[in-house]
């Protein structure tokens, strides 16, 4: 039984490649409140966080940046053959992840809560887990992921999953193992398989707007059955400059979800948006011309927010083409400030922009909460 009164506690987890992520998100797309327990232990080492000094004080400072951030790649190479080293380090960040998550789940409102963390086992979380779910998938897809993904030589990726322990020993103490080997609709079809198991009443993508007359504009979450119409309406919407079949979309799917904005039942607009490490990113606004512009921004941009405070985010990101950018009143009346990337302030905010920033867009900021979790101390 977990120590969270009124929630089913999912504990994801597999070996390196295998798609946690992927199924992370999708389970997300269903409903869930998930959890990234790898970036929670990178927000805890960020410079001015709870483990930023003890990490300094237990490897030295030659594993500081030029900015003084801790390098987690010169990092890696310190504890990645030293077990030693790694039982170090994860005595440092385990205890403050654990609280990190315990505080989110606390706060969320989500019924059921996914927790993603390569070594789930290893630590405390799993003893708090309703259910284990393992992804797998052929080390020859691992190996071409980590190669493709992360820009490792066959050799390092090789290495890393050899350094691994067996995908058997995840797969033993899981209740639901789902097999990732790269087809987005034979992942998705198991996700849902064993989603209904545990939430049998949820089927169809809730309506997040719900408008009062026929004409008035309202926001649909997205799902991979609408992957014809959100590729039909961006090719359109695009002038063909982006080319999308369904396919295209339904892959898409395993790093974003689509808000989808009507107006009289007809597709006239799409946000394109994900939530990594508590920050909200908007990388892609579509809008159909025949529409007003100023109260499709709003509706859309408003739903956008809404659904990224109901994942708790800190702050949210919009990435706007030149043309949407210009309607600077209405950016300003939803209270965002044109930013770049530098100006941020928190390193997570800032990693987050310059992840994620498409070609040509400009960047607009809005902090969501004023309480970040894990907080510089």
């Amino acid at each position: 039984m977990n120590n969270w009164p009124g929630k089913f506690v999912i504990g994801l987890t597999g070996n390196i490649a295998t798609g946690k992520s992927v199924v992370r998100r999708m389970m997300e797309h269903l409903g869930a409140y998930t959890i990234d327990a790898d970036a929670l232990s990178h927000r805890a080492i960020a410079k001015g966080a709870p483990g930023y000094q003890p990490v300094v004080d237990a490897f030295g400072n030659f594993i500081l940046d030029a900015r003084g951030e801790i390098d987690r790649a010169k990092l890696g190479r310190v504890v990645f053959n030293d077990p030693e080293a790694l039982k170090v380090l994860e005595e440092i960040i385990h205890p403050l992840v654990e609280q990190a998550a315990d505080l989110m789940i606390r706060r969320a409102n989500q019924h059921i809560i996914v927790i993603e963390a390569i070594k789930l086992l290893e630590g405390k979380l799993a003893g708090q887990c309703d259910s284990i779910w393992t992804s797998t998938a052929p080390k020859g897809v691992q190996k071409n992921r980590l190669m493709k993904r992360r820009g490792m030589t066959e050799q390092q990726a090789i290495q890393r999953i050899q350094a691994q322990p067996s995908q058997t020993l995840k797969i033993a103490a899981a209740s639901v193992v789902i097999q990732n080997d790269g087809s987005f609709e034979n992942t998705w079809k198991q996700v849902v398989d064993a989603w209904k198991v545990i939430s049998p009443t949820t089927d169809t993508a809730p309506l997040i707007s719900r408008p009062a007359g026929a004409n008035e504009l309202a926001v649909q979450r997205g799902r991979p059955r609408d992957s014809a119409s959100i590729a039909a309406l961006i090719t359109r919407l695009s002038g063909g400059t982006r080319s999308l079949s369904p396919d295209d979309i339904m892959a898409a799917f395993s790093d974003k979800a689509f808000l989808l904005l009507t107006s009289n039942k007809e597709l006239v607009g799409l946000a394109g948006w994900q939530v990594e490490n508590l920050v909200s990113r908007s990388t892609e606004l579509y809008l159909d011309p025949v529409i007003p512009t100023v109260p499709a921004l709003k509706t859309l941009v408003t739903e956008v927010e809404s659904a990224s405070q109901d994942l708790q985010c800190e702050a949210s990101l919009l990435f706007l083409p030149p043309e949407l950018a210009r309607q600077e009143s209405v950016w300003k009346e939803l209270g965002y400030i044109r930013r770049t990337p530098k100006t941020l302030g928190v390193q997570a905010w800032q990693d987050a922009a310059l992840e994620s920033q498409p070609v040509n867009t400009i960047l607009f900021f809005k902090q969501l909460r004023q309480d970040r979790v894990l907080r510089p101390i």
